[in-house]
């Protein structure tokens, strides 16, 4: 899992420094799932094996709110619904001098969420739609390693016991 969390967003930072692509308000939160997967992966690798375990089935949750991010990243792509984050929206001025509007004006530019960034031009899967394949695609592996780690378990007990 600490694999897999640096490797996403490795993906997405590379993206964002290497490629100029500046992501959006639900681009940052679609980031916190593998960040939450990089904490409880190494938390999985110092504690004791029964712990572990319990940590290793907190990452299906945490895959499964990174799978509903996407979805509702790429919602507001292709215009199913409007995003739930309101820096994803213009910003509107209301009157006032140009001096006031330009102080109102956020810091750094935002990108609009429904603007979608593809990594592979030509190819129509945005960044949005990748993040939530490669969150499903983790939760087999998760299960798989847990059955892995129950099945060795269950070995050196008869061995302990035989």
């Amino acid at each position: 899992m600490v694999l897999a969390g640096f490797a996403a967003l490795g993906v997405a930072w590379w993206s964002q420094y290497a490629l100029g692509h500046v992501p959006c308000g639900l681009c940052l939160w679609e980031r916190w799932p593998y960040r939450i997967l990089i904490v409880l992966g190494g938390l999985a690798t110092v504690l004791p094996r029964d712990m572990a375990r319990s940590l290793l089935w907190l990452c299906l949750p945490v895959l499964l709110c990174a799978f509903g991010l996407s979805v509702v990243h790429v919602g507001v792509e292709q215009g199913w619904w409007a995003s739930p984050l309101p820096e994803c929206r213009a910003p509107t001025f209301h009157g006032g001098s140009f001096a006031e509007r330009l102080a109102s004006m956020p810091r750094r530019p935002a990108k609009p969420c429904d603007a979608a960034t593809y990594l592979v031009p030509g190819v129509p899967v945005s960044m949005a739609m990748m993040d939530g394949i490669y969150a499903l695609a983790l939760i087999p592996l998760v299960r798989r390693g847990l059955r892995i780690r129950a099945k060795f378990r269950g070995r050196g007990r008869k061995t302990i016991q035989g």
